[in-house]
């Protein structure tokens, strides 16, 4: 069984969480400004769903929210 490095593990968990939420928010500003000028953008907000999945780890972990757009 191999030992697990603290440090490495939280390093490369941060970075990959960096990466994943500057992505994510590129992605959803670039779709929410092209949403609004086609004119498909409602009042108010979206529903947005994460999902998170480390199949070595077991992991499977679904996040949603309410984003306000307006």
């Amino acid at each position: 069984m191999a030992d697990i490095d603290e440090e490495r593990l939280n390093l490369s968990v941060r970075k990959f969480l960096k990466v994943v939420g500057v992505t994510s928010q590129r992605e959803i500003e670039t779709a929410a400004r092209a949403a609004a000028e086609a004119g498909r953008l409602r009042s108010g907000g979206v529903k947005a769903r994460v999902t998170l999945d480390v199949p070595e780890l077991g992991i499977h972990h679904v996040i949603e929210d309410d984003l306000n757009l307006s």
